[in-house]
């Protein structure tokens, strides 16, 4: 009977046997439940197909676990036996935990995406259009960063328009999360128009403070226009699908957001342009307007068409006045021989009638017995016609006669008494 043990002895001889036997051991197998205590130690099972082993993982080791557990997945846990005397059970005391097959990095992102994607963090819908114009810009990075020489470059060279702060973070290690997340939470307070967040490459482990949640959480809840600018092209972040824009570098984010000094002169000097002649066109158009308006109200005045009416009457006087003129022009070139004809007319009229006149005085002279009778008178006749004794010539035929006597005579020479 001296062999026999109290149940103490023997669980403490099985605590000592297994837990030198069993050290930094790796066991393979599917969580099978699994409790996050408020403390921040994890207490979970895994088990294969014929059999399940507890585990716990205490909060020192727990913080550093970059993904969550859950129900299904198959994991490697690494840790230790350790044997709980008082009750005779023992368990897996773990030190970490990785999935099967699979990095825990790669584990953790997946699964904080999939966490933010449900909650609405990468909604285009909530996310701040870009300022066309930037004048006070917030860049949270470290300030020995090569990153950052970058940046101020590109907006040296971009953009001189503007007021840059740096607020300086830790941005790798397991405390640059944190940091990182209150850098951003201060930049929102300083009235910036925008936020660059960011650093140049690394490995995924340098980047990976930018998949953390307090990072995105920190991201989502700003006011101010944010852009993600980590690592390379190919490095894709959670803060990236976070942040209203993701630049693939950082100097490409200065880029992405500042306008391009020499673009802008050009733009000004098409729009001074553009101005100018929109300008003299307006004028050119409001000269035309005024002169027509102007031609409208000299037009419709009193004086204008009082002018109209002088003008007219002037028209039709002048007109007048050239038909008038060619009226007697006409007038006169058929009066001309007319006027001939008729003073010829009136010449051989009056000639005529005095010839007839001359007859009938001659006739009453000779019917006139007191005539007759007088001594002394004669009539000298030319051609029938009584003319002057002076106005005869010689070799002229002509009558002589008195009351008695009548002689056809031959002047055989004139001379003037």
């Amino acid at each position: 009977m001296s062999n026999i043990m109290t149940v103490s002895s023997l669980n403490t001889k099985i605590k000592s046997l297994l837990e030198t036997t069993f050290m930094h051991i790796l066991v393979e197998g599917e969580v099978s439940s699994v409790t996050y205590h408020n403390s921040g130690h994890v207490y979970f099972s895994i088990k294969d197909r014929d059999s399940s082993i507890k585990c716990v993982m205490f909060r020192s080791n727990a913080n550093r676990m970059k993904f969550r557990l859950e129900l299904g997945q198959h994991v490697v846990v690494n840790g230790s036996i350790s044997v709980y005397t008082p009750r005779g059970e023992y368990q897996l005391l773990t030190v970490s935990v990785e999935p099967f097959g699979q990095g825990a990095l790669a584990l953790a992102y997946e699964q904080l995406k999939d966490k933010l994607q449900q909650k609405g963090y990468f909604d285009t819908s909530r996310k701040k259009a870009q300022p066309k114009y930037i004048k006070k810009l917030a860049l949270v990075t470290a300030s020995k960063s090569a990153g950052l020489q970058d940046m101020l470059k590109i907006i040296d060279k971009r953009w001189r328009l503007i007021e840059v702060v740096v607020i300086d973070t830790l941005v790798q290690g397991d405390r640059s999360a944190p940091q990182i997340a209150e850098a951003l939470i201060y930049a929102d307070t300083l009235g910036c128009d925008a936020i660059v967040v960011g650093r140049g490459g690394g490995s995924k482990e340098d980047l990976w403070a930018f998949n953390e949640e307090i990072v995105a959480d920190a991201i989502f809840n700003l006011n101010t226009f944010v852009v993600s600018a980590v690592g390379h092209e190919v490095d894709i972040q959670i803060s990236d699908f976070v942040a209203d824009l993701r630049a693939p570098t950082p100097s490409a984010s200065i880029e992405m957001i500042l306008p391009d000094q020499n673009e802008v002169l050009y733009t000004l000097s098409e729009m001074q342009e553009r101005y100018f002649r929109t300008i003299i066109q307006i004028v050119s158009n409001k000269e035309q307007s005024i002169s027509a308006l102007t031609e409208e109200f000299q037009r419709q005045s009193v004086s204008y068409k009082i002018a109209m009416v002088q003008k007219e009457f002037k028209n039709l006087e002048d007109e007048f006045r050239r038909v008038m003129e060619y009226k007697i022009s006409q007038f006169e070139t058929k009066i001309s021989p007319l006027s001939y004809q008729l003073k010829e007319n009136l010449d051989y009229a009056l000639q005529v009638k005095a010839q007839s006149l001359g007859s009938i005085e001659q006739k009453m002279k000779l019917s006139d017995p007191k005539l007759k009778q007088k001594e002394g008178w004669g009539e000298v006749l030319l051609d029938r016609k009584r003319v002057a004794l002076s106005s005869i010539k010689k070799d002229d035929r002509f009558t002589i006669t008195d009351t008695e006597t009548k002689l056809e005579v031959l002047c055989l020479n004139s001379k003037e008494i």
